[in-house]
């Protein structure tokens, strides 16, 4: 007897969790969809309350509120993520996995708050699971165009790790010259070389802060070369990735096997035979 109960407990915990499954990860389902849909509401509802929570009027008039609303979602998403590891076959391989991750860190900070000021406005990590909105609305055609863009990064981080070390070397010392040049006049802000190399990044990159100006002649004319070659930061690493991004494309690429040329935007293999096309 003890042994059919047991069983008869085995295959209701079975089902339970094959019904939980279907509506937690079953975003085929109707029951799936409709948990995903509410999961996102509720995610987007509660980045909102933290950023709300921030203005003092606000948090003045309804901190109460803030706070009960706060810990309803920290609570919901807890216990979200604690049935998305009693259900997952392989419980660490989720832990570990980016959703997983993301998951755990939404939740944290608020339970952080209850020791030290402040952690509670991190949970707009939460915003990362919005991610999930791909799998929900049957966007994940656009993720091999994601996949290419950071094929095409990683294939040009020689380049670029090269342009930006020229870059940065330009801007110490140009931002040396400048305390050189202009230090004799405090006013203009020049105090000191790490200012002026701060002075030289704002100008290359073309911000502009106006805290720091140079008075000289020379400073000036310093500030106007800088002005010139900011325009070159933007360009020529854009430029680059470009160029990857049209090698990436697996409109380009022909199959070695058959030859064939139209591939979907997130193949890696010939839909016609099979072949590897994207190493």
């Amino acid at each position: 007897m003890s042994e059919k109960k047991e069983r008869t407990l085995s295959k209701k915990d079975i089902s339970i969790k094959e019904k939980l499954s279907e509506i937690i990860f079953g975003h085929h389902t109707v029951e799936g969809k409709a948990f995903d849909v509410i999961l996102l509401w509720a995610i987007l509802l509660s980045v909102i309350i933290v950023m709300l929570e921030s203005v003092s009027s606000l948090q003045k008039s309804y901190g109460s509120f803030f706070t009960i609303a706060e810990w309803t979602f920290t609570i919901i998403f807890t216990i979200e993520y604690l049935l998305r590891i009693f259900i997952y076959k392989k419980p660490l391989k989720y832990i570990f996995s980016f959703y997983g991750i993301i998951d755990l860190l939404s939740t944290i900070p608020t339970y952080l708050s209850l020791f030290f000021v402040g952690p509670q406005y991190l949970v707009t990590i939460r915003i990362f699971r919005l991610l999930r909105v791909f799998r929900v609305l049957k966007l994940t055609r656009f993720m091999g165009e994601s996949r290419n863009l950071g094929a095409a990064l990683m294939a040009s981080r020689a380049k670029i790790i090269i342009f930006m070390g020229v870059i940065f070397s330009i801007t110490v010392i140009v931002g040396t010259i400048m305390y050189i040049v202009e230090g004799q006049f405090p006013e203009s802000g020049f105090t000191s070389i790490p200012k002026s190399i701060y002075w030289a990044i704002v100008t290359i990159t073309t911000v502009g802060y106006g805290d720091i100006a140079p008075q000289t002649a020379l400073g000036q004319f310093l500030s106007a070369v800088l002005m010139f070659l900011g325009y070159a930061v933007i360009a020529v690493p854009t430029g680059i990735v470009s160029s990857e991004m049209v090698k990436q494309s697996p409109d380009d690429l022909t199959c070695d096997r058959c030859g064939n040329t139209s591939h979907d935007l997130d193949a890696r293999f010939c839909k016609i035979c099979g072949e590897k096309i994207i190493e």
